[in-house]
């Protein structure tokens, strides 16, 4: 009876030592699941991208950026038709993504009702973002209302605290202060403003910071549409937006009469030109909403409003040296040089940020 009694616990103790064993096996692969969820949670997608690809994107985004905004400079000169710009600029970028489907470069998404009624909401997000921009221009001055403007980012980095639990590295925010502070010497000048532009001003901002915001959620999030895909279902809705704004806002009739005093005794040629003009500017919109889009994804919602704001800073030198607009002073070129500054940390701190994640 001891005998057998001694063989039976030592039996029992061997089950339950396996028992252990297994258990202590299915916590580990349990742990080491969760740590590599937690890894690729915590991985955002512009953190994944290579650095030369989003560097490559960033400066396509940056060139074409600057080149239309000096196009529509000369556009804008000659008509004083901001929404019909802005429909011409979405029509062609409907028919450029049109083409670009035809010929495979991307296919479409079987999409839910609930998800074409997002897409839809997305438009009109899209369009209202325009009108609450040119709705601030006409109640604050442009020094002001581009002061506002420079705050995008923090907007956006509050967005995404906020709705989505995102931290990012002390540094990162710190490298946005001489970013906002000097985009907005950089526009130093007379700040008229009244309570009611201040207010429409920044609910501007904010709605710039949540149309980025969501344009990068609805190529990395769960609907996860292609750039190319995003943009061809967006912009045709976007373009007959713009144009019922246009109407309303006046604007047939002054390109009416803007055209007719230009082909008048004009020569053949020179009215070729000028619709060559305003189409070769519609196909630079495209080029640049194809580049904006993707590199939205690639790169993030907070480093492309960074780069919105260096954009200012560089616009600002290229407008004294091209234009003659104004004279650069002190303060201009302290705040030129902070944006450089901040951008330069910023570009660091992201990268540092991406190796570190790499590493994880």
């Amino acid at each position: 009876m001891g005998r057998r009694s001694e063989e039976q616990e030592e039996s029992e103790l061997a089950l339950l030592s396996n028992d252990d064993s297994t258990s202590n096996s299915e916590i580990s692969d349990l742990e080491a699941n969760t740590k590599v969820d937690q890894i690729n949670k915590d991985a955002e997608p512009e953190y994944q991208t290579p650095t030369t690809l989003k560097a490559i994107w960033l400066t396509a985004y940056f060139g074409f950026s600057m080149a239309l905004t000096i196009y529509n400079k000369f556009i804008l000169g000659s008509f004083q038709a901001p929404w019909l710009l802005t429909s011409l600029h979405t029509t062609v970028s409907a028919l450029g993504t049109l083409v670009m489907l035809k010929m495979g470069y991307f296919k479409l998404s079987k999409l839910s009702l609930r998800e074409h009624l997002i897409l839809g909401a997305f438009s009109v997000l899209f369009t209202s973002n325009i009108a609450m921009s040119n709705l601030s221009l006409s109640l604050v001055s442009l020094a002001f209302f581009q002061i506002i403007r420079n705050t995008v980012p923090l907007f956006t980095v509050l967005i995404y605290r906020l709705w989505f639990s995102r931290s990012y590295a002390t540094a990162t925010y710190l490298s946005l202060v001489p970013i906002v502070i000097g985009a907005g010497m950089c526009t130093a000048g007379d700040y008229n403003y009244t309570i009611l532009g201040l207010m429409v001003t920044i609910g501007g901002v904010m709605l710039a910071a949540v149309k980025t915001v969501t344009t990068n959620r609805l190529m990395t999030g769960s609907l996860a549409l292609p750039s190319m895909e995003l943009l061809f279902r967006m912009s045709p809705l976007a373009a007959v937006q713009s144009f019922i704004f246009a109407i309303f806002a006046g604007e047939l009739p002054v390109v009416s009469k803007a055209m007719a005093e230009r082909t008048e005794n004009a020569s053949a040629f020179a009215i070729f030109a000028t619709v060559l003009f305003l189409l070769g500017n519609g196909c630079l919109a495209f080029v640049l909403n194809v580049s904006s889009f993707q590199t939205n994804r690639l790169a993030g919602a907070l480093t492309i409003t960074v780069c919105g704001n260096l954009k200012q800073a560089v616009t600002l030198a290229l407008g004294i040296i091209i234009f003659g607009d104004f004279s650069i002073n002190i303060l201009n070129g302290l705040g030129i040089s902070l944006v450089l500054a901040g951008c330069a940390f910023f570009s660091k701190v992201e990268l540092d940020s991406k190796k570190r994640v790499a590493s994880t």
